[in-house]
């Protein structure tokens, strides 16, 4: 590991070779070529195979010492030890290599083979990302180095997430996830083994990063614990980073050894090193979209105090015990606070919190509740719609919008039910206020941007 500041050169890169490259449709290195150019990468794209002249439009070249100009990153789609042939030999152009290729620690028989591809490029000065990895995808430079067809998996719109993780399946699937979402991507960084390039790297640069606005963190193992802990520490100074953490019992930790060689190391010290960071974990996939969707819309917020406003009071019941048991806060409105709602809101209505509305609400009082409880301090509004009662209309939605922009504080929705609800609540999203279909997802969310995280206590 060189920490971060030598390897901007990886997401705008003047020049890309593609070792192994192929005219053939299907094949995995064709795939990376057409993806480059549908993505518009505007540098320089160097096919790399002695068995062509030529690649579509593109000069092919037999080798990287037949390029007199610098390669910025060489991209190899070979097998294993096809790549450490071809570094072995008189490659000096090169700065930077995006191996795709698996066959190394993950398996028994490949282990020699990542210690060899050290050696070489620590001798060479290269810098790696991978092996056994996706590379990189980069809306902000157009790059994009997945062996994923665009037909299959739908690239995100740009936007102020980046993505870094050991799990190439898991950036697809997350890729994926934020494109159907609607949340922009910025950068994403697959590093599977991580022989040079690791996530302390990626966060190093990230933390000084303007197109960043918050980092996820899928976390497999992590060698050089106090390096990790120093760069997520500086990054999270600046912007939010948020983990998830597999691998955590015997059959996962298994798994992970297999599939990246991993070595794992105590639950335990992974949340401590958390913590020490300020990394808000987040558990499973869910709590992870749910973490993704809640700060692609709002900033964090410096406290915990969470108003719930229902117009049904059950669902305020079980929204209070998630809080309790993410470690917010619901405590009651004043007295006065009290008395005032009482005089703007329908005759039924509870007045603690959770506010219930009843099957009375109306527009209007849903505004007058959350201004309540923005005028009083509170941090956040989770608000549920329900759509039930017949004295509500879709103006609701441009009233709750006005508050919000008036306080400027985030309202997060909840509005679960069945076809009528779901698009009423595309009503909200257009608006720019997230929606989650479950009061568990939406107190998730609230403790995100507190900086809790959705791991119980």
């Amino acid at each position: 590991m060189n920490t971060g500041n030598n390897m901007e050169f990886f997401f705008d890169p003047k020049s890309i070779a593609i070792v192994g490259a192929s005219p053939k449709p299907g094949k995995a290195s064709h795939v990376i070529l057409e993806n480059l150019k549908k993505i518009g990468y505007n540098g320089t794209i160097y096919p790399i195979n002695p068995k062509y002249r030529h690649i579509g439009d593109l000069q092919c070249y037999r080798s990287l010492a037949d390029i007199g100009d610098q390669i910025d990153v060489a991209v190899f789609v070979l097998p294993a030890s096809k790549v450490i042939d071809i570094l072995k030999g008189p490659v000096n152009n090169v700065r930077g290599a995006i191996i795709i290729s698996s066959g190394f620690k993950e398996a028994e028989k490949g282990k020699w083979l990542e210690e060899e591809l050290r050696d070489i490029v620590e001798k060479k000065g290269i810098r790696v990302i991978g092996p056994n990895c996706l590379g990189i995808y980069d809306a902000i430079s157009r790059i994009d180095t997945f062996l994923v067809p665009t037909e299959r998996v739908k690239r995100p719109k740009k936007g102020g997430l980046s993505i870094l993780t050991q799990s190439g399946s898991f950036a697809v699937l997350i890729m994926d996830e934020m494109a159907t979402e609607g949340i922009g991507i910025a950068r994403i960084v697959s590093y599977g083994n991580k022989v040079d390039v690791d996530e302390a790297d990626c966060l190093s640069f990230l933390s000084e990063d303007e197109a960043t606005r918050y980092v996820l963190l899928y976390i497999e193992s992590v060698e050089n614990g106090r390096e990790f802990v120093d760069m997520a520490s500086r990054c999270t100074a600046k912007k939010p980073v948020i983990a998830i953490k597999v691998g955590k019992g015997e059959a996962g930790l298994h798994a992970a050894r297999s599939h990246t060689g991993a070595m794992g190391g105590k639950y335990e010290i992974y949340r401590a090193a958390f913590k020490k960071a300020g990394i808000i974990e987040v558990d499973g996939y869910e709590g992870l979209k749910d973490a993704c969707k809640v700060l692609d819309a709002y900033d964090m917020v410096h406290g915990k105090k969470v108003l719930i406003i229902t117009d049904g009071g059950g669902i305020g019941v079980s929204m209070a015990d998630a809080c309790e048991e993410l470690g917010l806060e619901v405590k009651r409105l004043t007295d006065d606070s009290r008395k005032s709602l009482s005089s703007r809101l329908p005759a039924f209505s509870a007045t603690d919190n959770p506010i219930d509305l009843t099957a009375s609400a109306t527009d209007d009082s849903y505004f007058a509740a959350i201004e309540e409880g923005f005028l009083n301090g509170y941090d956040i509004a989770i608000v549920t719609v329900l759509w039930g009662p017949p004295t509500l209309t879709a103006g609701v939605v441009d009233r709750i919008n006005e508050v919000m922009n008036s306080y400027n504080k985030p309202v997060i929705i909840c509005s679960p039910g069945g076809e009528f609800t779901r698009k009423m609540g595309k009503l909200f999203e257009e608006k720019g206020m997230p929606v989650f279909l479950t009061p568990e997802a939406a107190v998730r969310a609230a403790a995100v941007l507190t900086g809790n995280g959705t791991r119980l206590n």
